[in-house]
C-alpha cells in the first residue's frame, strides 16, 4: 500500500486544472483533467484530489505527453515536461471549475 499524502504535499502534486475543449467535453462523464507532477503516481493524484475537494474518486487515467521543441533564436531547447490526469469522480461529486463571482 502506498503511504497516505501530507497536506502540505498537495499543491506539488496537484498543478491546476486543464480547461481545453476536450477536457470540458468531458466534464460531462464526470472526468476532470489536471495537470499533475511528472512523478506523482496514481494512488497519490487520487488521495490528492479526494483531499482537495473532498469527493470520491473512481478511476484515474495519467499521460505523460511528448515533450515538444522550442526554439528562441538560434537555440533550440524544450517546454517543461508535465503530467495529464484525468480523474472520474462518483456520480454524486462534482467539482466546482468555475465559481460563480
Amino acid at each position: 500500500m502506498s503511504k497516505k499524502i501530507d497536506a502540505r504535499d498537495i499543491p506539488d502534486i496537484i498543478r491546476k486544472p486543464l480547461i481545453t475543449e476536450k477536457a470540458t467535453i468531458a466534464l460531462e462523464n464526470n472526468q476532470y483533467t489536471f495537470e499533475v507532477a511528472p512523478k506523482a503516481t496514481k494512488p497519490q493524484i487520487k488521495d490528492a484530489v479526494e483531499k482537495l475537494f473532498d469527493v470520491k474518486v473512481v478511476g484515474i487515467s495519467t499521460q505523460n505527453p511528448p515533450r515538444k521543441k522550442r526554439r528562441v533564436g538560434q537555440f533550440i531547447g524544450h517546454r517543461a515536461a508535465y503530467k495529464r490526469a484525468v480523474v472520474t469522480l462518483a456520480p454524486d461529486d462534482s467539482i466546482t471549475l468555475f465559481p460563480d463571482v
